[in-house]
């Protein structure tokens, strides 16, 4: 009790100190802390909220709808997650303006590799109308102008950026790059002063009145003004068909695209709200996974956890397809700790077995019973400890008074007492459990018998 209270104290100290980083907009301190705060108690409903705000308030909104969800999985009633997601979904095509930024972001990084920063830049560009929140959008913005030498461009992004999140490490190693760049231009503009000398020792200068006239040292401008006319017209055909391919090409295919973007609309919230979930129930196995770490009790206890996570998750996926025999499946599920897992896999765990365990409980008691009167008392044993497992109280306990029965004619009486202590403790009223009774009564009127002949026959002696 007092190791719990301890977690429940340091679960609430990170998020008090997330909540104040938070109120400063300092959001990657205020995700470390949250994160620290649902390592000691993942069930923290305040600072699950709160983490998934920070992430919104960075533009994460993926992230968010994540932590959103685990929450509700947690606490379903009056849980403020559901007003945030609320506010998401109300807003007409949001989610599908989100999607679409990432899709951009994504393809801006793709464009960077293959050297295409031009294009990158109007992707993000793109990308940052959609989601003006986006961090990391500007951040990878702010990025390709520096490489590109638009350092006011860039220092406009990085500004955006650090209102959003004002410690953020990435923005944060950007400006110094801009600073130092700042830095070093005094002695660049010396080098273009000397440029500017030598151009000028290029040309010659005179006086005509009380005009002076400046002309070139040489006629080499005037003996290639051939080739440069040339030139000139070569540029403007390529601007002309730069202008043709990125401007009149792509209005041309707006018509052909809004139709299957209309179909995409459509799909987009619930793809959006599926993939949210799929990532929340990865993301309490993973919080399994890293609790782990703490202590080797917990270490057994994430291990078995995460095979319960896949074992649920595989058998469902079979019990859809219907590919795997129902004896198979069973094998797998009795393996399962159903107390070790969280809201959201007990669900997925409850519906496999409401499909599974009643017509296996059927139909292993039966041939039990068959294996019972052929006396394979090890094959009864087998079939109904599953059975047990499945339901401990099926047919009314005649399942685990049929269990103990088997104990006993194979001579294993303990093992069977405690069977029958177990349906005169919870199955009061039941016949199986009137059954127990008289068992366990007439072993000690034996044992009492026995007790007798004993003492007369030490007293004949």
């Amino acid at each position: 009790m007092e190791y719990t209270t301890k977690l429940m104290y340091q679960s609430n100290y990170w998020y008090n100190d997330g909540l104040k980083k938070a109120n400063i907009r300092d959001m990657s301190g205020a995700v470390t802390s949250l994160r620290r705060s649902l390592q000691y108690n993942r069930e923290n409903i305040a600072a699950r909220n709160l983490l998934g705000l920070v992430y919104y308030g960075r533009g994460d909104v993926v992230e968010a709808l994540v932590e959103w969800i685990l929450s509700k999985n947690f606490q379903a009633e009056d849980n403020i997650a559901d007003d945030f997601i609320g506010r998401i979904q109300e807003v007409p095509g949001e989610l599908e303006s989100i999607n679409q930024a990432v899709k951009l972001f994504n393809q801006s990084i793709e464009l960077a590799g293959q050297n295409g920063e031009d294009l990158a830049i109007i992707q993000l560009k793109k990308a940052i109308a959609a989601h003006p929140s986006y961090v990391k959008a500007h951040q990878l913005l702010a990025l390709l102008y520096i490489q590109t030498e638009q350092f006011s461009a860039a220092r406009k992004e990085l500004r955006t950026a650090h209102k959003l999140d004002t410690t953020d490490e990435i923005t944060l190693r950007y400006m110094h790059e801009i600073t130092q760049i700042r830095k070093s231009r005094p002695s660049r503009a010396r080098d273009r002063g000397k440029g500017e000398e030598a151009r000028q020792e290029q040309t010659v200068t005179y006086n005509i009145g009380n005009e002076t006239i400046i002309q070139p040292a040489s006629s080499v401008f005037k003996e290639n003004s051939g080739l440069h006319t040339f030139l000139n017209i070569a540029v403007g055909v390529l601007v002309g068909a730069a202008v043709m391919w990125f401007l009149i090409m792509p209005a041309v295919s707006v018509g052909r695209q809004k139709k299957l973007n209309e179909r995409v609309v459509s799909f987009s919230d619930r793809i959006a709200t599926q993939e949210a979930q799929i990532s929340a129930l990865k993301t309490e196995l993973e919080e399994y996974r890293a609790n782990s770490e703490e202590s080797e009790d917990l270490k057994a206890q994430s291990a078995s956890t995460q095979e319960s996570y896949e074992i649920v998750l595989d058998i469902a996926r079979h019990v859809s397809a219907e590919d795997m025999s129902d004896k198979e499946m069973l094998e797998q599920i009795l393996k399962v700790s159903p107390d070790s897992l969280g809201k959201a896999g007990k669900k997925r765990y409850d519906e496999v077995a409401d499909a599974l365990f009643p017509r296996m409980c059927e139909k292993l008691y039966k041939t039990a019973k068959d294996e019972f009167d052929a006396r394979d008392y090890d094959g009864a044993i087998s079939s109904l400890e599953k059975v047990v497992k499945m339901n401990e109280g099926y047919q009314d306990g005649n399942a685990l008074l049929l269990l103990a029965q088997t104990f006993e004619k194979k001579g294993e009486q303990d093992k069977a007492n405690i069977r029958y202590q177990r349906l005169v403790q919870k199955y009061k009223g039941k016949e199986a459990s009137q059954k127990a009774q008289k068992a366990l009564d007439g072993q000690n009127d034996s044992k009492g018998t026995k007790e007798k002949k004993g003492q007369s026959g030490q007293d004949d002696n």
